[in-house]
């Protein structure tokens, strides 16, 4: 909505005779500027729908493996276009048509193996959140005009309060329910983007709320259409400029490890078909050729043995010949069992020793590493759940290995899309993060790239070297400041030789850590109170 700054009014015709006319000319004696301005005039809810349609793939062509940065926050603007003038159950229809047109689009490659029903089925959930969520975001943007009523205030205070709602649903979304499913947040479009940087000092949430803020800035300009162009221009530049030239974190290093990454392109999706220890031998044949390089520890993927080193002697001497061999600490991923309990593990593996330590993973993943409340989502798809025979229990073990002296953060699979987990990290001392995975179920699709995205994110976020090994790929070693140090080709059997940094420094996105991300939605929903508490008078 174009808005003045002030109830400027168009003054009423008079007759010849000067006096003013009675009736209803004499109530239209003061019209507000803003009842008047186009750009109060609703979108046409048909039009609104066919904005949230496309924002989707427009917004997911912004991730890997499009990877064109922009184009998400094209998709998130006309998204927020598509709920001016909407109110209710509209704006959910809204929200719900713009969440399963970007859901179905962006997380595609879970049909690979696993079909259409758990694609529809998360992409839905996550839709009902953008549905709910699109109701407060309209409120703000339609009827915040009537509370904050001047140019500046509507142009600071709206962007950034729809921009506060948005973050809350990536927040609520990325921890609940079972944990959460932390994919497709705004920040993580923006890898390798210039806005990168600063995510190191406001952390993955604070960096989606910047970037929908100056979003929903744009649009509030281009609401503005009653006033002059050039100030709303060299706001909005001077928005933009304001984000570009924080500089970037540091990230001194205290000191630098030599690490062997391994990947041994195994067959080891969740349906696939391998001989028991073919995992194993893969891995040790594609670390063979390393044999007499100096390092100073070897990692291995998620899954990088399928079979349990500490339950089986023959599994123990073979891993042990490597380790000598390579006269250095393995890091390798396997499953183990305690009891009645099956772990997803990442062992640490010392020659001539035998387990030293090790992580078990904490939050395995709904649905496809466990069945939460089997029987009763059994009931609505038995052939999926049945699919999940053997449920992992969640680790309770902390999330470091010292590792020869170095102090490694180990994130599993999707551990990477954790903030908390990767908090703990750093704040159990972490140097380095050894981020093993296992992509086989996903084929050669975006998930493999998107994934390498997130574990680029987190190397700048916390200011640590991200020691990305896959079965498959895509596997790489990225440095502190998101640059690429090796990187291996997928579904080819390989290992990278590099020295590495160490980092010890803690960024201020690790200090904010979950306030900023609590105060960020604290604002938001204190926005919407206060416009539907104090709102209701007209601007």
């Amino acid at each position: 909505m174009a808005l003045s700054t002030s109830p400027r009014a168009v003054p009423a015709s008079r007759p010849a005779d000067g006096r003013p006319r009675g009736g209803r000319a004499a109530a239209r004696r003061f019209v507000p500027v803003a009842s008047v301005d186009r750009g109060s005039v609703p979108t046409p809810f048909w039009l609104s729908l066919v904005l949230a349609a496309v924002s989707g793939p427009i917004s997911a062509a912004g991730f890997p493996d499009q990877g064109v940065w922009p184009l998400t926050l094209v998709g998130v603007g006309a998204f927020l276009a598509a709920l001016v003038g909407r109110a209710g159950w509209s704006a959910a229809a809204v929200g719900l048509v713009g969440g399963l047109a970007f859901y179905l689009t962006h997380i595609s490659w879970l049909t690979v193996y696993l079909g259409p029903v758990p694609w529809a089925a998360l992409s839905g959930l996550e839709s009902l959140f953008w549905a709910a969520f699109a109701v407060p975001m309209a409120i703000v943007l339609n009827r915040g005009p009537r509370l904050w009523t001047g140019a500046v205030a509507r142009c600071a205070v709206i962007p950034a309060a729809v921009a506060a709602l948005w973050t809350a649903r990536e927040a609520v979304t990325s921890t609940w329910p079972y944990g959460g499913f932390a994919w497709g947040r705004v920040a993580l479009s923006q890898s390798e983007s210039p806005f990168a940087p600063l995510v190191a000092w406001v952390g993955v949430s604070g960096l989606s709320f910047l970037l929908v803020t100056l979003v929903a800035l744009v649009l509030q300009l281009v609401r503005q259409a009653g006033r002059p162009v050039l100030p709303r221009l060299t706001a909005g530049v001077a928005a933009l400029a304001v984000l570009l030239l924080v500089p970037a974190w540091p990230a001194p290093p205290t000191g630098s490890t030599t690490i062997a990454a391994v990947q041994g392109n195994t067959n080891s999706g969740l349906l696939a078909e391998y001989r028991p220890g073919e995992n194993l031998q893969k891995h040790i044949d594609a670390t063979a050729p390393l044999v007499g390089q100096d390092v100073d520890m070897v990692v291995w993927p998620e899954n990088g043995s399928d079979l349990d080193p500490s339950r089986s002697a023959v599994v123990a001497r073979a891993v042990d010949r490597i380790s000598t061999a390579m006269d250095a600490p393995l890091v390798l991923g396997t499953v183990t069992q305690a009891g009645e309990d099956t772990y997803n593990t990442s062992l640490l593996w010392l020659p001539g020793q035998g387990v030293g330590d090790q992580y078990d993973k904490k939050h395995p993943v709904p649905f496809a590493e466990y069945a939460p409340d089997r029987e009763f989502w059994r009931a609505f798809a038995p052939d999926l759940i049945d699919m999940v025979p053997r449920g992992y229990s969640k680790g309770t073990r902390d999330t470091v290995l010292d590792v020869g002296g170095v102090i490694a953060g180990v994130s599993i699979c999707f551990d990477i899309t954790d903030d908390a987990l990767v908090r703990e990290m750093t704040g159990d001392g972490a140097e380095i993060i050894l981020a093993q995975t296992n992509n086989a179920d996903f084929g050669q699709t975006e998930e493999n790239v998107q994934q390498l995205a997130i574990a680029r994110l987190r190397a700048i976020e916390i200011g640590r070297s991200v020691v990305n090994i896959s079965t498959v790929g895509t596997s790489a070693i990225i440095a502190p400041d998101g640059s690429t140090i090796s990187r291996l080709t997928p579904y080819e059997p390989g290992s990278m030789v590099e020295s590495v940094p160490l980092a010890s420094a803690v960024t201020p996105a690790s200090l904010l850590g979950a306030g900023l991300e609590l105060a960020i939605s604290g604002f938001g929903i204190a926005a919407l109170l206060a416009v539907l508490l104090f709102g209701r008078r007209r601007a």
